[in-house]
Formats: C-alpha cells, structure tokens, sequence
C-alpha cells in the first residue's frame, strides 16, 4: 500500500465516523481522553482548520486528517510541483545542448572553433555575452578520451561542463595567469596518467563549452590524445 493509498483508507474511515450522531462521538471521546488534572489545552492556533483556502482549491480536513478530494488535490499540486522544479532544474543542460546543436552545423567538435566576425550587440542571441570584445566559442567532447586545449596568452573565459557547471577558467582568470599553456581536459572517472606540463581540468560530463573573449591573431588550438 503507497502513501496515497493510506491517506484514502484513512480518510474513507473519517468518512464513516462522520456518520455517528454528534453526541455519540463526543461520549466516545470523553471515555477515550479524559480530562486529567495535567491535561493540557491545544490552543487552537495550532490545530488544523476544517477548511483552508488555497490557489488550487479549497482543502477539508476532519480532526485534522484530510478528505479524498483533499488527499487528490494536494498530490495533484505536488506533481505539479516537482514537473516545475524538473523543467527549471534541467535548463542549464538544455541550454548546452541547444548551444551544441548549433555548433554542429558550423563543424565537428573538437576540430572547429567559432570566431565571432564583430562585436556582439543587442541582436545576438548569447546568454551574458558582452559588446566589447571579440568571441571564440567551442565544444569539446571527451568520449574517446582526453583533450588539450591550448589558449593562446590574454584570453578569458570560462570552461562549462554539459550541465553548465563550472570547470575551469582559462586565460586571465584561469591557472595561467593570461599567460596561455596547455589544459589538460580529462572526462568522468578518468584514472590514467597525467602528464606534467598541464593544466589540469576535470569535468563530470563529457560535452563541455568553452566560449572566450580572444585576441582573433591568436586563436585557440585542440588536440585529441
């Protein structure tokens, strides 16, 4: 029997009890709860109302237990709820994923770095991007294995997994001071050997985003080890 199951059962038996005339149940309750010299008085800003007024709908409850239309209604409102926190949850990644889709259609990732040909403006259609600086912008993949990522000196940008997570940053925020080197990127549950030289990235995803404001004489590089 689930949770809703047992809530019905209980309010199906509050149902009958309804049935016996007022006094029968309060000479029951007078037997089964006497009042005792500690007895102590529920205040009744503590108790639960029989009625209470919501935005989806007016909730019952007898001695504080709810009604099956109740019990329908508050779990109807907590799917809803939880469809809600799911759809909000899940746009960081559909927000990469959109960014991947479109990327494809320019080149393979790992092999194509999109160069911005002007300065952003109100028109295009990127998420935070700035007016005053050129943009590099790439996917990288590392289903197959580790990549490097060479940044050429006086870049900045972030580095996002597919679930928009940070990564690492690069160039002027990143471990290379805005001096440039090589990133090591490895991919979920990599425990290979690291090579020295590198900066080391690790990300829980495969897919990753690396957009970067850039000098356009001195673009970013990719190797597939």
């Amino acid at each position: 029997m689930n949770r809703r199951d047992a809530l019905m059962l209980g309010a199906t038996s509050l149902v009958v009890s309804a049935a016996i005339p007022a006094s029968a149940q309060t000479k029951v309750d007078a037997r089964m709860a006497p009042k005792m010299k500690m007895t102590t008085d529920i205040p009744p800003s503590i108790t639960t109302p029989d009625k209470v007024e919501t935005r989806f709908g007016t909730l019952k409850f007898f001695d504080g237990f709810p009604d099956k239309a109740t019990i329908e209604k508050v779990y109807d409102n907590l799917d809803f709820q939880r469809g809600v926190q799911a759809y909000l949850a899940a746009l960081p990644a559909v927000s990469i994923e959109a960014f991947r889709r479109s990327y494809t259609k320019f080149g393979f990732v790992n092999q194509t770095v999109l160069i911005s040909e002007q300065l952003l403006d109100s028109k295009s259609l990127f998420l935070t991007a700035n007016t005053t600086t050129p943009y590099t912008v790439l996917y990288l993949d590392t289903k197959d294995g580790p990549l490097v990522l060479e940044i050429p000196p006086a870049v900045l940008g972030p580095m996002d997994d597919a679930w928009f997570r940070w990564v690492s940053d690069v160039g002027i925020t990143g471990p290379d001071k805005g001096k440039g080197g090589k990133f090591l990127l490895l991919p979920p549950g990599y425990t290979g050997d690291v090579p020295e030289g590198c900066f080391v990235a690790r990300s829980r995803t495969f897919g990753q985003r690396r957009p970067a404001s850039h000098r356009p004489q001195s673009p970013s590089r990719i190797f597939v080890g």
